[in-house]
């Protein structure tokens, strides 16, 4: 990208994708975003997969079955997840952009405890079934100490918690620091102003399929969950701007180009 405006860094950064059971219009958005942007990095905030298979709430009500019945379903979401990441690899190879970064999400984490549970199948630790290393990503294991966080220039990055309830965002700034992260999957901002500095927080929403067909563990209920990404611009001594880009029923624009994912 052209440094000659004062930009040295730009990072397109995506929430919770839960893949197989991504909003294929969104991410279609999303794919056409790096091709228009062509960022130096890109960063995956987790819950990349749903990974039902390994989910523990499923055994909540009834008998947990022998491992010849879970594999096939784990398999199963071990190539969901990873078509999805070539899909995404493949937009960013496009645009030579080899800086990656994912930071491990609490449905992620369900991989590693399921070989917690199961230490002869290493293949299922998260990490290893979706070939980050392979892949060129630099891995950030689900981790709620902030000094094992990414942090670009002034930014932190992690997946997120249940901090705050509803006001998420605000709560976060207890934490002194700047910091983006999505779990929550809505969108909020918060800010406030510290004797160094202003320092915000941003809830980035996710990239899920929103339906109730996709979401019955909601019953109905309401949610204010919303589709969306960060574009974060890096100026010198790691100061930043950043543009949350929404996306609705499948389109945005960016740029003046209105980019629709549902073509």
């Amino acid at each position: 990208m052209s440094k000659d405006k004062g930009v040295v860094k730009r990072v397109i950064v995506t929430p919770d994708k839960h893949a197989p059971i991504h909003d294929k219009a969104a991410v279609n958005v999303v794919k056409k975003a790096i091709e228009i942007i062509k960022p130096d990095a890109y960063i995956d905030l987790g819950d990349l997969g749903e990974w039902s298979s390994v989910s523990h709430w499923q055994w909540k009500t009834r008998k947990k079955p022998p491992l010849e019945y879970i594999i096939p379903r784990i398999d199963k979401d071990v190539k969901g997840v990873n078509e999805f990441l070539d899909s995404i690899d493949e937009s960013l190879d496009k645009v030579n952009c080899t800086e990656r970064y994912l930071c491990q999400g609490n449905h992620d984490e369900w991989c590693d405890m399921f070989v917690n549970e199961h230490p002869y199948l290493p293949q299922y630790k998260f990490e290893e079934a979706c070939n980050l290393k392979g892949r060129g990503y630099k891995y950030y294991p689900n981790n709620y100490e902030p000094s094992q966080w990414l942090k670009i220039g002034k930014l932190h990055f992690y997946h997120g918690d249940q901090i705050g309830g509803m006001h998420h965002a605000k709560a976060h700034l207890k934490l002194g620091a700047n910091i983006m992260y999505g779990h929550h999957h809505g969108l909020q901002q918060a800010s406030v102003v510290h004797i160094d500095g202003p320092k915000s927080a941003w809830s980035l929403g996710c990239l899920k399929d929103m339906s109730p067909e996709k979401n019955r563990w909601l019953r109905g209920k309401a949610k204010n969950w919303a589709h969306a990404f960060a574009v974060v611009d890096y100026f010198r001594g790691g100061l930043f701007t950043v543009h949350v880009v929404q996306i609705i029923n499948g389109k945005t624009s960016l740029w003046g180009e209105l980019l629709d994912g549902n073509k």
